[in-house]
């Protein structure tokens, strides 16, 4: 007799904070913005995460082990190309298309997850992102609202 060990979504937990970023920086000048500013030690992931088998995604992450905190950036949005097989005037046109890893927010650029046994200290964290000059904002999502939640387990 084989015995099977079945996992249940009940056993995900939500044990972290999600910011959602919105500037115009891209993704390697926003990482050295925040570790300039706020003190931060971001390194760019070896591997990126791969969304689709097409499409991957840079992550960004820092072990904070004074405070206890895992911290990742990742980019909400990727544009990927398509080579479409048409006749006609439009004939072997690439196209393009965005993606993006939580599609209830497109207009969000970056997210900061941060993972971290107590939350009292968000708000100051939010402030200070707040404060860096080439953010236009950042703000809390509630996590336990998100239908692609599982896109954020990595």
């Amino acid at each position: 007799m084989v015995a099977m060990h079945k996992m249940s979504l009940d056993f995900y937990e939500d044990s972290f904070v999600l910011i959602a970023l919105h500037t115009s920086l891209e993704d390697f000048k926003l990482v050295y913005t925040i570790n300039h500013h706020l003190k931060c030690n971001f390194k760019r992931r070896k591997q990126n995460l791969i969304y689709t088998e097409r499409i991957s995604l840079p992550v960004f992450e820092w072990k904070d082990t004074v405070n206890d905190r895992y911290w990742t950036i990742i980019q909400n949005s990727i544009q990927s190309e398509e080579n479409n097989v048409n006749v006609g005037l439009f004939k072997d046109t690439t196209s393009f298309t965005k993606k993006h890893l939580i599609p209830e927010y497109k207009n969000v650029d970056y997210f900061l997850k941060l993972e971290q046994e107590d939350f009292d200290s968000e708000t100051t964290i939010l402030k200070s992102i707040l404060a860096i000059p080439k953010i236009i904002t950042a703000y809390t999502i509630k996590t336990n609202t998100l239908k692609s939640k599982n896109n954020l387990i990595f």
